[in-house]
């Protein structure tokens, strides 16, 4: 792998593509710091001080864990890449649900262009509406419980406004830097910034386990956090590849086919989207009662306790079983193995010893769901593992455990994404060499 990033940097074009998607995650962090007009950034700072891992801020977790930490200091990116992944998911289900989003689907690239439209259009719908939220809390003062300090002065229809826009107008340039990065960088643009995000959370969660807990106590959740990634890793390459044969046959006077490949099916068909559905709606609970201005009552407090709390046994086992749940229910509409059969038919492919048709159809089907569990069960303890670590790494004050099951997901899946990209450019400049 080193050897692959010195190679890299030794090629010209490459090193200048590794360089400017470098500069566009240096501007992207750059905007996760800078306040939106009209918010008290020392103000913010202290409340962030005051409620630093309690349960206060739980409810806005995995946005906080997209964005960087930008969601708290409510900064011109706070929303992060959130919104855009909410609607890329949607869009997604919509292609099972409405019929001219399958089509376009089916149309080839412009098709995808016009799904990837309808994506942008409403990822900004959704910056309005959670920037909107965001907001209204901030003003009520419910952003920060227990935080007497205002984050914003003035809380006027038109300064609320104005904070709305500017936070909207942060998530569309992030969509055109994430786009930059895809055209014009490595690897998927983002992807690297939702990496990037994650990974500037990592320091200052380790360095608030050093000074709680002391060095033993961060030697070991150093050594269980690289356990965890190297078992990611292991998993995350595994796949069953199924042999697939194609029938010769004669087009014009030239034959084709003839040849033998596999259908490479993952063990971890449905990525991390199980354990974002499953955490978004562990926390929707909270969220309502909030906007509803129920702050502090007995619904409240029984969510708090039994849904949000991360180290409660009610809370584990839910959040274990709606990763379950939406990996089988993910894998089920992306993965259809009638339209796998009948392109395999189309094209004289063939698994050997299974008939084309409806039983290869069968096969598939059969073969997907003994790897979905496995997938599934590996996706949700992963995702719960480090809440049972979470009362070694607390001490009279609540701190997150630096390598949740989501942000490892991501990372080592988006690492090794990047990785496999920088050898695949790598390969292609070195096929010049067979030519002389």
């Amino acid at each position: 792998m080193l050897s692959a990033f010195r190679s890299a940097f030794t090629t010209p074009d490459l090193r200048k593509k590794i360089l400017f998607s470098l500069g566009i995650v240096a501007v992207y962090r750059l905007g996760a710091t800078l306040p939106s007009p009209g918010v008290s950034y020392p103000n913010v700072q202290e409340c962030i001080k005051q409620i630093e891992g309690s349960e206060n801020q739980s409810v806005y977790a995995l946005i906080n864990l997209f964005s960087g930490g930008a969601l708290l200091q409510l900064s011109i990116f706070a929303l992060g890449i959130m919104p855009y992944i909410t609607a890329s998911i949607i869009v997604q289900l919509l292609t099972v649900v409405i019929p001219k989003f399958e089509q376009l689907k089916k149309e080839g690239q412009s098709g995808q262009n016009k799904l990837t439209q309808y994506t942008r259009y409403l990822t900004i719908g959704l910056a309005v509406l959670q920037s909107t939220g965001i907001v209204a809390l901030a003003s009520r003062g419910q952003l920060f419980q227990g935080c007497e300090k205002p984050v914003l002065p003035d809380s006027s229809i038109y300064q609320m406004a104005i904070i709305v826009i500017t936070m909207t107008a942060g998530t569309a340039v992030i969509m055109w830097l994430g786009e930059l990065i895809t055209e014009r960088g490595i690897g998927n643009g983002m992807s690297l910034l939702i990496f990037t995000s994650i990974a500037a959370r990592i320091p200052a969660e380790g360095g608030n386990i050093l000074n709680n807990q002391g060095v033993l106590v961060f030697g070991g959740v150093c050594v269980f956090g690289l356990a965890i990634i190297a078992s990611v890793v292991f998993i995350e390459q595994g796949q069953r590849r199924i042999p697939v044969q194609y029938a010769k046959r004669m087009v014009g006077r030239r034959m084709y086919g003839g040849t033998s490949t596999y259908l490479p099916l993952k063990v971890n068909q449905a990525g991390v989207i199980p354990v974002i559905f499953g955490s978004s709606l562990l926390y929707l609970p909270d969220l309502i009662s909030r906007l509803s201005g129920n702050v502090g009552g007995e619904f409240q407090r029984i969510v708090q306790t039994y849904v949000v709390d991360q180290s409660n046994w009610v809370h584990i086992t839910l959040y274990f079983l709606l990763i379950i749940f939406f990996t089988y229910f993910y894998v089920s509409i992306t993965f259809n193995p009638d339209e796998r059969a009948e392109e395999m038919k189309k094209f004289g492919g063939f698994i050997p010893g299974i008939r084309p048709g409806r039983p290869t159809a069968e096969y598939l089907s059969f073969v997907l769901g003994r790897i979905t569990l496995p997938g599934s069960l590996y996706l949700g303890i992963i995702a719960v593992l480090p809440n049972f670590f979470l009362g070694i790494t607390q001490s009279g004050q609540n701190q997150n455990f630096p390598f949740g099951g989501t942000a490892v997901l991501i990372m080592v899946g988006v690492g090794l994404d990047t990785v496999k990209q920088i050898e695949s450019q790598l390969m292609q400049r070195n096929y010049e060499g067979f030519l002389r």
